[in-house]
This record gives structure tokens, sequence and C-alpha cells, in this order.
């Protein structure tokens, strides 16, 4: 459909955009590339918490995730990009109009990645109601915020364990609920916010509480590439992109088609995905055996699983599945002691093994 003449302010026409690194080209940091991948293919996994040195690609790789996702369709005169065709993903104002059998001018743009600033405030984040104007002329005045630009795509914050509690908390609310509240003197205001959560974060600069971290998803731990050849292959990758964006793009443009239409069809095939149940009592075994509090470790594994049986196709979890999974899911909600020396992912991997009775792994591996 075409986009009227009245709306096209609101969806103007862009300039080329600026080249960005493509994710088939990333090297290395397979963890996180696959808990990213899981959480666009199913978003209610949670989100991803990224820990891990300096300069090891987080934001590369996550601007890379945003540019390879396919464009996705909205209603062009709505602020919220709500999705024309699901319910819930449509902001009451759209779902007024469809009611009443309006037609809906739409259109199509990319995946949205937010950047959060770390001094942001809640108004900033939120979006703030014009009390004023709602108070004198008796309509909802309604800024929107990052969260409402947010929907439908990846909202990322960068030092997350340096933000606000308080603003944390609000960021996981709303990617957990989907919605995005306001409330001023008595007026409220909602809208659709369902968007991928990736924090990301340096150890050394202190950690999330723990109640704040067990919220988010998955947590991927990332390192410095130790070896040589690896590093050079990594500088080399980089320097021929930064020579020549357009043909760096080229020649890796057939990889990235591909990976993005298997997400595609992961996301189609998710809901026909399904896992034994003698399997979801062993990974409810796992975190029993581990003490992890309350049931979201279940929940997202079960999840996260589900996600990459998809992934590749199959409408069936193995063990392997959830074994690929589940330090990525249960790591973050172990009870941490201070003396303890063993690498929480080593400890999920041997109780997982001794569970599922499969081989342990190597503790100096």
């Amino acid at each position: 459909m075409t986009v009227t003449a009245e709306v096209s302010p609101t969806v103007p026409t862009l300039p080329r955009r600026r080249a960005v690194f493509p994710f088939t080209a990333i090297v290395g940091q397979e963890e996180m590339k696959l808990a990213l991948l899981l959480n666009v293919i199913d978003p209610k996994v949670g989100g991803v918490m990224i820990m891990g040195d300096r300069g090891t690609g987080k934001s590369t790789t996550i601007r890379a995730l945003a540019d390879l996702l396919p464009e996705i369709e909205i209603v062009a005169d709505d602020p919220f990009g709500s999705d024309p065709s699901n319910p819930e993903l449509m902001s009451d104002d759209v779902r007024e109009r469809i009611a009443r059998g309006e037609t809906l001018p739409l259109a199509k743009k990319k995946v949205t990645m937010v950047d959060l600033p770390l001094g942001a405030t809640e108004d900033r984040v939120c979006g703030t109601i014009d009390i004023e104007k709602a108070l004198s002329e008796g309509v909802k005045a309604f800024e929107p915020g990052l969260l409402a630009k947010a929907n439908r795509g990846i909202l990322y914050v960068d030092e997350v364990n340096l933000l606000d509690d308080h603003l944390v908390d609000v960021l996981l609310d709303s990617a957990a609920s989907g919605w995005n509240t306001v409330e001023r003197e008595g007026i409220s205001i909602r809208h659709p916010a369902s968007f991928v959560l990736v924090g990301s974060g340096n150890p050394e600069e202190g950690e999330l509480r723990p109640q704040l971290l067990d919220r988010f998803g998955m947590h991927a731990e990332i390192r410095t590439v130790k070896d040589p050849t690896l590093r050079v292959k990594i500088v080399e990758e980089r320097s021929d992109f930064d020579r020549d964006p357009q043909n760096y793009l080229s020649q890796h443009r057939q990889s990235q088609d591909e990976l993005q239409q298997q997400l595609v069809k992961a996301q189609e095939l998710l809901p026909s995905v399904e896992i034994d149940y003698d399997l979801r009592v062993q990974i409810s075994q796992v975190c029993a055996e581990l003490d992890v509090d309350g049931l979201r470790g279940d929940i997202v594994t079960n999840r996260a699983a589900r996600a990459l049986a998809a992934f590749e196709g199959r409408n069936q979890v193995t063990i392997d599945d959830i074994q690929r999974v589940v330090t990525l899911c249960l790591r973050h909600r172990l009870r941490k002691d201070p003396l303890e020396t063993i690498d929480s992912g080593y400890k999920v991997q041997k109780v997982f093994a001794q569970v599922f009775g499969v081989e342990p792994p190597d503790e100096n591996s």
C-alpha cells in the first residue's frame, strides 16, 4: 500500500545509510552472537546481558545485528511503529482506528537500534505528558521517549551496570510486558514497547544487583581474543571494511541474505517447536540442583532451547540444544560465593552433565 501524502513528513525519504560492519563477518565471540540471534527469534527470551573486556566488539556486533534484520511493516502515521497485523504490537489508537473500519497508511522501515545514553532521565526514556495542554485542551499530549522509538527494535544500554537502578527496573519492566505506561497528575498513557533489551558492561566497573541481573534472560561473557592468528584476522577484516565499505559489504551480501532468511524461517517455525516432557523435567532438575531462585531460569532455558532448534530448522528440541544454551541462561542466576574460584559456566555444565547423563566438562578447558 502506498503511503499517502498527508503522512509523508512522518516517514521521510532518508539518504543512503552509513555502512555497518556485516554480522556474518564478525570473527569469534560465538556465545554473544548466539544469544543475540536467539533473542531476535524469540524476544520473550528476555534480552541479553553482555559482560566483557573493553574493545571486544560489543557495540559493533549489536549494530550489525540490527542492520541484518529484514524491514518491518508499520502503520506510517503512528509514532510507535505499530504492527498493522498483530494486535499485541498495536497502540490503542491504531486498534480503535481498525475497529472504526479505517484504512491505515502503511510503510516499511529498518529495525531500529536505540542507544540509551548513560545520563538519560526517566522522562527521556519513558516519554512525557504535557499536563498544561491536557488540562486546558482536554487532549492527552504525549511526547514519546526512547522506549517508543525502540518498539519492535533493539534497545542497547552500554555500561548498564553504571545506570541508575530505577531506570534499569523501568527498562526491564517494559521489556517483560511489552508496554510502557506513563502516569502524571492522574493522567495515564500507555503504548507498545516490545524490544530486545541488550545491556553490556565491564565487570571491573561493578556488577548489576542480583535482582536486576536475574531479570535478563541470558548472560554472555566475552573475553579479549588471545590467539595471535585470530587477532590478526580480526584486524585485517576491520581494515578491509574501513578501506572500502561498499565493496566489503558486497562480498558478504550472500551470507547476510542467507542468515536473514534463516532468521525469518526460524520465527515462522518457532510456534511448532516442541520439547519433550522428560527434557523439561531435567531442565528444572538442573535449576533445582544449582539452587536457582524462582522459575525464570526454567522458563528462559526452555524458550532458548526452542529458539535454537527453530534456528537450525528443527521442530524438536534435543539434549544438545539445551546444553548449548543452559550456561547462557543460568550462569548469572547462581548465588555468588566471594571465595569461589570455579567459573560459573563450568559449574552449570557440570550439573547439566550429571542430570542429563552426558560427558562432564573439562575444568581446565
